[in-house]
């Protein structure tokens, strides 16, 4: 007989491990999946889906006359809003009709700065 064969069935013969022998927890095993899992939620999903929120509020609130940004980087006026699209006047007899998921944001009017009080001359 071939003493390869004959050491594989020596080693079949063998009696597995005691049964005694200790079993990791099962909490203890599943904790760190649980832990990351949780990590995973609170780092990507729960954020992700917080900015989902309110880019759908944003387009929700979309109206005639707002000036908004494209994604990709076209500034407008919205001259007409309907179901999914909305008419963007870009310039003086110019309008696009864009879809309203490419709004990135509603650009917010300049500021005017406070005029700063002069200072009266010493007499």
């Amino acid at each position: 007989m071939h003493p390869m064969i004959s050491n594989i069935l020596f080693l079949a013969q063998q009696t597995p491990a005691s049964p005694g022998a200790p079993q990791p927890d099962l909490l203890q095993t599943l904790l760190p999946f649980l832990f990351m899992g949780v990590l995973f939620y609170f780092l990507l999903i729960r954020p992700q889906q917080k900015r989902q929120k309110k880019h759908q509020q944003l387009m929700a609130d979309l109206k005639t006359g707002d000036r908004v940004v494209t994604n990709s980087g076209i500034h407008g006026l919205i001259a007409n809003v309907k179901e999914t699209t909305f008419l963007l006047k870009v310039a003086d007899n110019v309008k696009i009709e864009i879809d309203k998921s490419a709004v990135a944001g509603i650009e917010k009017p300049a500021e005017p700065k406070a005029a700063a009080p002069e200072a009266k001359p010493a007499a």
